[in-house]
């Protein structure tokens, strides 16, 4: 279905709505002020809960918010663009929105800085064995010749292998950063497309298994999608070196769980540095908390006391985008879900 001309800013509401029960990802209470006075005919609405959403939107334009299920896509006939604030963007992945002509765009330059940095911090602390070293401090022991003489002891990063599974802003901004480090960048992407200038090598994703076998660190930065759940199983883990370290930042349905585990506690892989897990927030009994080679952050690789500095800029160019008629940044393919 073709979209309909886009309206003058006149003509246009925007509705901002998004309740989060972590004060961080909340749009800051001036945020609907601040938009309106760069769009000043603009019809501006922000709604700090959900108690009016559904009224709300009979008669948006643009919604910026995390989900809208269909039902409530079928109350807003009028509208053409939604903003996600998150870069996954599986919530919104329904038929309905894909047959009735709306525009996704997500968040993805929003969080690709926090995040490069989240991995190439785990990267510094598992080389170097800080997760390690807590451990042993806990139990106030010195322990500089267990950790020098274990299987895996203490490295440095430079010439490892870093395979990215999923090259697009987070991938290119940790590429960026590990410059000074000497790390070679590889990346499985779906067809094997990548910048030449970030990317050593890159694969694509048939061919997977080959380039697991030589990594040292394995980051997962791929969308959810159909195809990319639990890409990450038994035999993908078999391939990996006994060296090396598998960290997670997308989302836990693209590592089949229950073989992870099984590979962690035979110590087929180093260790698995899991800022997401299948579910969230992980339970208590998940053997994922004890185990000594796995080092758990909660979702927390995006998180910055910038990000609404980051979203508002990104609203901003996109609305003006819109107005004059140009492509939209970060806009989604509804077809392959990123």
């Amino acid at each position: 279905m073709k979209s309909p001309a886009r309206p003058t800013s006149a003509e246009t509401k925007l509705l901002i709505c998004v309740q989060n029960p972590v004060p961080m990802w909340n749009p800051p209470p001036d945020i609907g002020r601040r938009i309106h006075a760069r769009f000043p005919e603009m019809h501006v609405v922000h709604l700090p809960d959900y108690d009016r959403f559904d009224r709300e939107l009979s008669d948006t334009n643009i919604l910026i918010a995390y989900s809208l299920a269909p039902a409530q896509l079928a109350k807003a006939p009028r509208l053409q663009w939604i903003q996600s604030v998150s870069t996954g963007v599986n919530q919104f992945l329904y038929p309905e929105l894909r047959e009735n002509g709306v525009l996704l765009t997500n968040a993805r330059s929003v969080h690709s800085v926090p995040m490069a940095q989240h991995i190439v911090g785990t990267m510094l602390a598992l080389a170097r064995q800080i997760p390690e070293c807590f451990r042993y401090q806990q139990q106030s022991k010195w322990a500089q010749k267990e950790l020098c003489s274990a299987s895996v002891p203490p490295r440095e990063l430079l010439g490892q292998v870093l395979l990215f599974i999923g090259f697009g802003a987070i991938g290119r901004d940790t590429a960026n950063l590990l410059r000074p480090f000497g790390v070679r960048v590889w990346a499985v992407t779906r067809l094997g497309h990548a910048d030449p200038d970030l990317a050593e090598k890159v694969f694509p994703s048939s061919r997977l298994h080959e380039a697991l076998a030589e990594a040292d660190f394995v980051v997962i930065a791929a969308p959810d999608t159909p195809e990319t759940r639990q890409m990450i199983g038994t035999r993908e883990l078999a391939r990996m070196k006994p060296s090396a370290y598998l960290i997670n930042v997308a989302r836990g349905s693209i590592v089949d769980e229950a073989a992870l585990i099984a590979a962690l506690q035979r110590h087929a892989i180093a260790g698995a540095a899991l800022d997401v897990t299948a579910t969230e927030p992980l339970p208590p009994e998940s053997p994922l908390w004890k185990l000594d080679n796995a080092f758990i952050t909660p979702h927390v690789s995006a998180a910055t006391d910038r990000v609404w500095e980051r979203q508002e800029n990104l609203i901003v160019e996109n609305l003006q985008r819109w107005f004059t008629g140009r492509e939209l940044l970060n806009r989604v393919d509804l077809e392959h879900g990123y």
